[in-house]
């Protein structure tokens, strides 16, 4: 970014609240517990974004941290984001080079696993959606435009047709878990483009609750979020009670 850019007003109350979203901050990253509802980015930079927030920590260049990786808005949990240009390459060379490890939650429903743990390798390609925009598509692994996608997962607690889930993505594909979980047949609670979106909750109920990766002083850095209250609510409402969503949150 070049020298003296101009910083855009925000108002007080938007520094104070990305603010009260961090949960680590050092010299050359900051890490955030992005609340669900809140893009990322936003196209043409309409509407408050994260990553327009993140002007609150702009220098008096103009200088600002940058975004290593993202996550979809309705989406909750561990944001990364870089604080100098050495930061942001080494984080975003250990994104590209799957040195990075995440850990997300979800409340799914449908025809949930026999067994409590597995995989899902199955192709996903991009194609347009309804509504605008890309959404993800499983597809035949020799198709063109076909790249390979695999999602390790674990049941932590299940109730009926309704499971407390652990998923851990070894290959960063746009919308991987949400679309290898309709896959098998069990969407995410609240997913509009995969599952029966409003109809099972009020958001799609996926949490980053980990991520684990090289830091770029040295050493590891291991970053969690807590269950926000309205997956919580959700979780419990389906039967799943206190104890595995506690044990949800100290494996994390």
């Amino acid at each position: 970014m070049s020298r003296n850019t101009p910083i855009p007003h925000l108002r007080d109350e938007q520094k104070a609240r990305i603010r009260s979203w961090l949960i680590q901050e050092d010299a050359t990253l900051l890490a955030f517990d992005k609340p669900a509802g809140v893009p990322v980015q936003t196209r043409g930079n309409r509407g408050e974004s994260l990553d327009h927030l993140l002007w609150t920590f702009a220098k008096s260049n103009g200088k600002r941290p940058r975004l290593v990786h993202r996550i979809d808005a309705e989406t909750s949990g561990v944001l990364l984001v870089a604080r100098t240009q050495p930061a942001s390459a080494h984080l975003s060379e250990s994104f590209a080079e799957r040195r990075a490890s995440k850990t997300y939650l979800a409340l799914a429903r449908g025809d949930l696993p026999v067994n409590d743990e597995g995989t899902i390798e199955a192709a996903i390609t991009r194609r347009p959606g309804e509504r605008g925009g890309e959404i993800a598509k499983v597809v035949d692994a020799e198709e063109a435009g076909a790249k390979p996608a695999r999602t390790a997962w674990q049941v932590l607690a299940r109730q009926g047709d309704t499971a407390l889930m652990e998923l851990s993505p070894e290959t960063g594909r746009m919308h991987q878990i949400r679309v290898h979980l309709a896959h098998i047949g069990c969407p995410i609670l609240g997913d509009r483009i995969y599952g029966a979106g409003r109809l099972s909750a009020e958001r799609c109920m996926l949490h980053a609750s980990r991520l684990v990766i090289p830091h770029p002083g040295g050493g590891t850095l291991d970053i969690c979020a807590p269950l926000p209250a309205d997956f919580i609510a959700r979780a419990e409402a389906a039967g799943l009670g206190a104890v595995p969503l506690a044990q949800a949150h100290a494996s994390s």
